[in-house]
């Protein structure tokens, strides 16, 4: 199920996060997190069943909802959690159009969304 991100799972959500390819150096990686922690309109869920395996973040604007990242766990991969991530965005945010971005549109397409 997606939880909202809470400061205690910073480093579960940054290690998530450095799957990206667009998140590998630290710097960016720490500034993208102070994002998420900070800007009111980026919003970070984990999927979480026994433990945390997954990790989506968003960026609303207006009715759009960009999904900026998604992260699964190498070992819990092929298992449907991405796309159950989608799945839950798009029931939270059921009033907005969401959509990919650039480092997300392939992902989507995978899943058919």
């Amino acid at each position: 199920m997606l939880i909202r991100y809470k400061k205690a799972y910073e480093k579960i959500a940054m290690g998530l996060l450095s799957f990206m390819p667009n998140e590998k150096d630290l710097k960016k990686l720490q500034q993208t997190m102070k994002n998420y922690e900070t800007e009111e309109n980026w919003q970070l869920f984990l999927w979480k069943e026994e433990d945390i395996t997954g990790l989506i973040g968003v960026v609303l604007n207006g009715d759009r909802v960009e999904v900026q990242h998604i992260s699964v766990n190498p070992s819990h991969r092929y298992e449907g959690i991405g796309k159950n991530m989608l799945k839950s965005i798009n029931q939270i945010y059921q009033d907005k159009e969401v959509i990919p971005s650039e480092y997300t549109a392939a992902f989507f397409e995978k899943c058919d969304m």
